[in-house]
């Protein structure tokens, strides 16, 4: 208990709950502005969520890759890395997950979707491994070689549907083989046939593993040292540059195995991309009001897909478009970055609180 406290100090927790209800406030006020009602607007996104077990099951499966991108951010993070490469990392891992689950056939189940994870997560990795090299061996910035690679993986991926796997006459790949499923087909007709799958809960044990390899492991301890002072970390005998690359490789695991859940948990085939799909760059907002830590990930996610989700039942509730519903995360990202405007709000109380210790 002490330890979770320890984990969950003053300014970790109390910083992004006013963050979101600062978010909050300004998303009522554009509302306001806009001539809608922002009390029902909200009432109608919560009820969308929580209002019956699919909107809750889907919201679930909204969060979960969510949930893969932003441990992905954190962590590159955490080793001094900005991994702005999530979004191509998880379109590999889509892909990769597609081809095992399209092309390998005559496995039991028990060995076929592990592998079709396991090569989207390892794929994911290898993908964010060009960058760390690059990085490590060049000195090329992380940020400029991610974008490029974002749209190569893109086009890349869209290439290898449309030659190896397109249905005829169709925008999509073939079904993957029952057998690559990692469906939760049980869940799912208890949840009002909401697409719940096994990925939720590996994802919630890739935060435990972030959080042990981070503060419970030398090499953990190394990548950090690595992010605080890269310097000072050479000078301490640690190679820095196989760090960055194990670093950038672990990090698009994460990423990898979100795409793969998507594939192998939801879709049961890859589409033709018109564009990013977006969830790599969410995953950016996810670790940002995490504080990139894999806890606060795990709540920023929840929140982000929360929103995101329930942004469907403000349009119909109460006729807002979901934009708006972006202008609220936005607020929200905006003041956790900004955190000495929540500093300078709550400076009051932690006076007052400082004064009555005194006495």
């Amino acid at each position: 208990m002490n330890k979770l406290m320890k984990i969950l100090n003053v300014d970790s927790l109390i910083i992004p709950v006013i963050a979101v209800i600062f978010g909050l406030l300004t998303g009522a006020l554009i509302m306001l502005a806009g001539g809608y009602d922002p009390i029902l607007a909200y009432s109608s996104l919560f009820t969308t969520v929580f209002g019956d077990s699919y909107g809750f099951g889907e919201a679930i499966r909204e969060i979960t890759p969510l949930v893969m991108t932003g441990l992905a951010v954190a962590f590159a993070y955490r080793a001094g890395l900005f991994n702005i490469g999530a979004e191509g990392q998880y379109i590999i891992g889509m892909t990769a997950a597609s081809i095992i689950g399209i092309k390998v056939t005559g496995l039991p189940a028990i060995i076929h979707a592990p592998l079709a994870i396991i090569a989207g997560g390892l794929c994911g990795g290898l993908w964010a491994g060009i960058v760390g090299y690059l990085k490590a061996k060049r000195g090329v910035n992380e940020v400029i070689v991610s974008i490029m690679l974002n749209w190569t993986a893109l086009y890349f991926s869209n290439y290898i549907v449309n030659n190896f796997l397109l249905i005829k006459g169709q925008q999509r790949s073939m079904d993957i083989e029952p057998t690559a499923s990692i469906s939760l087909e049980w869940l799912s007709l208890f949840m009002d046939n909401a697409r719940m799958h096994w990925g939720t809960l590996i994802a919630i044990l890739a935060a435990v593993f972030f959080y042990v390899y981070m503060w419970k492991s030398k090499q953990g301890y190394e990548l950090r040292a690595v992010g605080h002072n890269n310097h000072a970390a050479e000078y301490a005998g640690m190679n820095v540059r196989r760090n960055i690359v194990k670093a950038m490789f672990i990090s698009g695991i994460f990423a990898g195995l979100g795409g793969a859940f998507q594939v192998l948990g939801v879709f049961h085939y890859q589409a033709i991309f018109t564009g990013s799909p977006g969830v790599g760059f969410d995953g950016i907002a996810v670790a940002l009001i995490g504080m990139n830590h894999p806890l606060g990930t795990l709540l920023g996610a929840a929140l982000f897909g929360t929103l995101t989700y329930g942004s469907s039942g403000m349009s119909f509730g109460a006729g807002v478009p979901p934009e708006i519903i972006r202008i609220v995360l936005g607020s929200i990202i905006f003041f956790i970055a900004a955190q000495g405007i929540v500093r300078w709000v709550l400076k009051p109380i932690y006076l007052k609180r400082k004064k009555e210790k005194v006495l």
